[in-house]
């Protein structure tokens, strides 16, 4: 449990220096990492995982609060 503990916080600290690019890395890898640490002692490749998975996560998140937030553009009628 130590070492899939210090993985992810060596990753989340290396990903950290991503600036933006981390939004939801840091919590898919810790995540991940206790999950790859029960399925097998993969705590490792499961917090990689978990990354992935979290950054894909934010940023669709990220697209539909955009898509939300833009205003609708109507068609114009002629009359």
């Amino acid at each position: 449990m130590k070492r899939t503990l210090i993985a992810a916080v060596a990753l989340a600290a290396l990903t950290a220096a991503g600036g933006a690019q981390a939004k939801g890395c840091i919590k898919g890898a810790i995540v991940g990492g206790i999950a790859g640490h029960y399925a097998g002692h993969h705590g490792l490749v499961g917090a990689a995982a978990g990354c992935a998975i979290g950054r894909h996560r934010a940023n669709s998140q990220a697209r539909q609060d955009q898509q939300q937030m833009a205003p609708q553009a109507r068609p114009v009628s002629a009359q």
